[in-house]
């Protein structure tokens, strides 16, 4: 379709050992991909600059001077999309956690609902941190209180497709959160938009050799500060939330969602 034109930005902080596999899977979608370097060290930059000197077709490089974190890095690789005009870009992380065989799944389900946030409800296999599992589950239950809804299954997902323009305009107004914060802020200020949302289950791995840049005081005294901000915001459209709560079909549990 004519307004529909996707791409992928790929936030990339440290990530040298992985970019090489990750550029293997994103090759046969024979689609433009930015790799957003946030301010990486010398090891992983000089990587990014191979990869995109050997696949000039398709890769390109966005640098920032300095690390930002990763929604500053997506958010920029954004904006270098909409300037190419491309409509729609996939968000995948760079660690390898999400399959890039995943994407021709998201990719339809976008040109079917190009309005939309394409958003991943991640299947754990054992890899994945007890500690982890709980903490986002709190967080989708807390935003499921911020939404008044069941829309958003997973609130946390770094494997999503975005409307490019609403996204910007989000971002224009009040910029969404820079760092590990990014994933809830976006989607859960999106939804107050009136974006819809589409889940889509995927399959999310744990590398044992993965390389997390979670901190785990500052990031989650940004989320605290964020969930906060989040509940303010949603007292403030609390008229608005519960009448469009009224006037959709009637709201079904996570578990019951369309797989």
């Amino acid at each position: 379709m004519s307004d529909w034109r996707p791409c992928v930005v790929v936030p990339v902080f440290d990530h040298a050992e992985t970019l090489p596999a990750l550029a293997d899977g994103l090759a046969p979608l024979a689609i433009a991909c930015w790799l957003v370097d946030d301010g990486s060290a010398a090891p992983c930059a000089a990587r990014i600059d191979e990869l995109v000197a050997a696949h000039p077709a398709w890769l390109r490089c966005e640098r920032l001077p300095v690390n930002q974190g990763k929604g500053a890095a997506f958010i920029a690789g954004l904006r270098a999309a909409a300037a190419a005009g491309y409509t729609h870009a996939v968000q995948i992380d760079a660690d390898l956690q999400h399959d890039p065989r995943e994407l021709p799944r998201f990719l339809d389900a976008s040109r079917a609902a190009p309005r939309a946030v394409i958003s991943g409800v991640a299947r754990y296999d054992a890899s994945v941190p007890r500690i982890r599992f709980y903490g986002r589950y709190l967080t989708h239950v807390l935003v499921w209180i911020h939404t008044l809804s069941f829309a958003i299954r997973d609130s946390m997902c770094g494997l999503r497709v975005y409307p490019i323009a609403a996204t910007l305009a989000l971002d224009a107004r009040r910029p969404v959160g820079r760092r590990m914060q990014f994933d809830t802020d976006v989607i859960v200020r999106l939804h107050w938009d009136g974006v819809p949302v589409v889940n889509v289950d995927t399959p999310v791995t744990y590398p044992a050799d993965g390389v997390s840049h979670f901190d785990l005081w500052r990031d989650n005294l940004r989320m605290i500060g964020l969930h906060l901000r989040l509940l303010a915001g949603m007292v403030v459209r609390l008229p608005t939330l519960l009448r469009r709560h009224r006037d959709a079909p009637a709201a079904r549990s996570p578990s019951s969602a369309a797989r």
